[in-house]
């Protein structure tokens, strides 16, 4: 009975986390650039901004959501150990 209740703590927990870890997929790290100058900027006129616009969130999240997944089967494993 013990080992059931373990089992729905870190059913629990691993949904919480991997819930959480997709909610906050939806935030992104920066807004769209603003319009350019009207009398344009640059050598050549208008150029994007060095350095991209890549949000910084999106790896973030994965990054979390893999070492969550691999924490959780790790605990599992360890249970399963004590058990036998």
């Amino acid at each position: 009975m013990k080992i059931l209740i373990t089992m729905k703590k870190i059913l629990i927990v691993g949904m919480l986390m991997a819930l959480l870890t997709l909610a906050g997929n939806q935030a992104f790290s920066q807004g769209a650039p603003p319009p350019p100058p009207s009398g344009g900027h640059g050598l050549t006129g208008n150029q994007p901004p060095a350095g991209g616009n890549a949000p910084v969130g999106g790896g973030m999240m994965l990054l979390i959501g893999l070492g969550s997944a691999w924490a959780l089967r790790k605990s599992a494993q360890a249970g399963s150990e004590t058990a036998e």
